[in-house]
């Protein structure tokens, strides 16, 4: 043999077969327990089965769970939650954080998913960030139906877009929502 091949073909730990080619082992043959008729080559002894143990079959494992929208849902939700003093974060982070909460219960129910009580956590706090972002929106109009806030946007209308002349319509709105 020269260098970096290997040596020619031998015998083998097994006695020789004069059927089997090079490396390969002896037919099955009996084994140390008693042999079973029901039991063929490859298939499982008497009394043991797929049914048995519960285990996945080599090479098959579970699927994997799908978890995806429960962690959207609570990252949603503490978003809403975080950002709830603005139309965007209150209102829309929240109704998201709902919707991708609901689905991933819905996964959790049929078992594709391993997380529905983070789902639901999701769903819960987008709601309570969709409600303190309604709120908001709820206080800003009222204030600004109320008298003082009629007369800070007639205000703002006599400005002509002077700064200084905004500025002192928003501390004029301020000193009358005070009370002062």
């Amino acid at each position: 043999a020269g260098y970096g091949q290997y040596p020619p073909p031998g015998p083998g730990p097994y006695p020789p077969d004069p059927g089997a080619g090079y490396g390969q082992y002896p037919p099955p043959g009996p084994g140390p327990y008693p042999p079973d008729p029901g039991a063929g080559y490859g298939q499982y002894p008497a009394g043991l089965g797929p049914g048995y143990g519960q285990y996945p079959g080599y090479g098959s494992l579970p699927p994997r769970p799908r978890n995806g929208f429960g962690v959207t849902a609570l990252v949603l939700g503490v978003l809403a939650l975080v950002l709830s003093w603005t139309i965007i974060g209150g209102i829309v982070l929240g109704v998201l954080a709902l919707i991708f909460g609901l689905l991933g219960r819905a996964r959790f129910r049929r078992g594709e998913a391993t997380n529905g009580g983070q789902s639901v956590a999701g769903a819960v706090v987008g709601v309570i960030g969709l409600l303190i972002g309604i709120g908001f929106i709820a206080l800003g109009l009222s204030y600004l139906n109320s008298p003082a806030g009629q007369s800070y946007q007639q205000c703002l209308q006599h400005t002509g877009g002077n700064s200084v002349r905004i500025r002192q319509c928003a501390q004029e709105f301020g000193r009358r929502l005070g009370g002062g």
